[in-house]
Order: structure tokens, then C-alpha cells, then sequence
């Protein structure tokens, strides 16, 4: 074949197969712009969510923040009032400084109100999964151990096994110990002090096992705790605390 023939040939196929596609467009034109919007809509979507992902974000953590710096603001106690019969200062007492609080009372009391705002408008948001965590902390040196409790069980339910989650199962064990509930905080610590996955200290989870015994009423199983943090963990932080509740059980005479 002549080379002339040869590139009529090509000239020909190359018509042929645009002329193909133009056909192939024609018959499913509507089919394949339906496809190029559906793709623009899932692209626009996409790009929406991790948008709005990123606003939830920025949000919940600058809320969390907000509640954060309350809880470390300064305590500055109110200048006491002069005795009476005394003479009147001078001058007046200094003003407190912008952003304390009078009273460690009510210091917490208004970072719970911003940790609640928190939690409850991000759920489930880490810094909103933080902020209700920080709440049942609160509550707990509050007193209110019984909403403390319900705050922990809802970070643990929303956590699961995330570093929250964990922390949120001792919170929880304390403040079931405080309530009372030293069944339900006994058991808690025994199943935490059990776990070999490194996430949990175990000696300070037998610290406050030991502790818990022994606020139960139960000084034996008090005393074999403590021992074993002596036997197990000599070199911990809790050794020497734990030799000091075992000798106070011995000089009370508990066996």
C-alpha cells in the first residue's frame, strides 16, 4: 500500500471515530451532563462539609477555651471590712482585677455554666466531648456527685475508649466513691487496674482502689491493696503513700 493510501486511511478512521463520539454524545447527551452535575453536586458537598466541619471545629474549641480561662482565673477574696470602732481607710480597698472571681465557689460555678454551653451545643465535637468532661470534673469539686456521675457516664457513652473515655471512668469511679456508691466505685477500680493496655496507671488506679476500700469499711482489703502497690510498683510516686496508709491501718489496728 502507498504511503499516500495509507495516510488516507488514518485521515478516514480519525473521521470516522469522531464522528462515532459525536453520535455516541448525541444519544446520551442528556445521561452524561446528569453525570457532570451529580459529580460538580458531590464534589460541592464534599467540600461544604469539611467547611462546616472546620467552622464546628473553630468554634466548639474557641467555646471550650472561653470555659477553660474561667476555670484558671484568679480567686481574689473581697477586702475584709474594717472592724468596728475602727477608724475608717483612707482610701478604698482596690478593686479586684478584671476577671477574678470572689470565691473558688463561684469560680466554678461559672465555668460549669460555660462547659455545659459547650458540651451541649458541640456534642460531638472533641473540644465538646472535652468541655462536658471538664463539667462533670467540676460539678464533682462542687459536691454534686450525682449529676457529676451522669456527666461522666454521658462522656463515656460519647468517647468510648478514647483518651476521654478513659480519663471520664476514674472521674467516674471518684465520684461514685464520694456519693457513696463504693460497690459500684470498687468495681470500677478493680476493672480499670485489670486492663493491660498501658493506657491506665495502674498504681495510682490501686492508689485510689485502696482508699476506696478503706472508706467502705473494708481496712483488709485496704491493707493488701496498698501492699501491692509496694510489691509491684516499688519505684512509683504511690509506693511511699501507700507504705504511709499501711502503716496508719496498722497503728489503728486494722488487719
Amino acid at each position: 500500500m502507498k504511503r499516500s493510501e495509507r495516510h488516507h486511511l488514518k485521515e478516514n478512521e480519525l473521521v470516522t471515530s469522531v464522528a462515532r463520539a459525536k453520535e455516541i454524545f448525541e444519544e446520551r447527551k442528556r445521561e452524561i451532563i446528569a453525570g457532570g452535575i451529580a459529580i460538580v453536586a458531590i464534589l460541592g458537598a464534599v467540600g461544604g462539609y469539611f467547611f462546616w466541619r472546620s467552622q464546628v471545629d473553630t468554634a466548639s474549641r474557641a467555646m471550650l477555651s472561653e470555659a477553660l480561662a474561667i476555670a484558671d482565673a484568679p480567686v481574689v477574696p473581697p477586702a475584709a471590712a474594717p472592724a468596728p470602732g475602727s477608724p475608717a481607710p483612707s482610701t478604698p480597698p482596690p478593686a479586684p482585677p478584671a476577671g477574678s472571681y470572689p470565691t473558688e465557689q463561684a469560680r466554678l460555678q461559672a465555668a460549669l455554666g460555660k462547659f455545659m454551653a459547650a458540651a451541649d451545643r458541640y456534642p460531638s465535637t472533641t473540644s465538646g466531648i472535652a468541655a462536658r468532661y471538664q463539667a462533670a470534673a467540676t460539678l464533682a469539686a462542687l459536691g454534686r456527685n450525682t449529676e457529676a456521675i451522669a456527666r461522666y457516664k454521658e462522656v463515656i457513652e460519647r468517647a468510648g475508649t478514647t483518651v476521654y473515655g478513659d480519663t471520664a471512668r476514674l472521674g467516674l469511679a471518684s465520684a461514685e466513691a464520694q456519693a457513696g456508691q463504693y460497690d459500684a466505685a470498687i468495681a470500677a477500680y478493680k476493672e480499670l487496674s485489670a486492663r493491660n493496655d498501658g493506657k491506665m496507671p495502674v498504681d495510682g488506679v490501686l492508689m485510689q482502689l485502696g482508699r476506696t476500700y478503706a472508706m467502705a469499711g473494708k481496712p483488709a482489703d485496704a491493707l493488701r491493696t496498698f501492699q501491692r502497690i509496694v510489691d509491684e510498683f516499688p519505684q512509683s510516686a504511690y509506693a511511699q503513700a501507700a507504705r504511709r496508709e499501711i502503716d496508719n491501718a496498722k497503728a489503728s489496728g486494722a488487719n
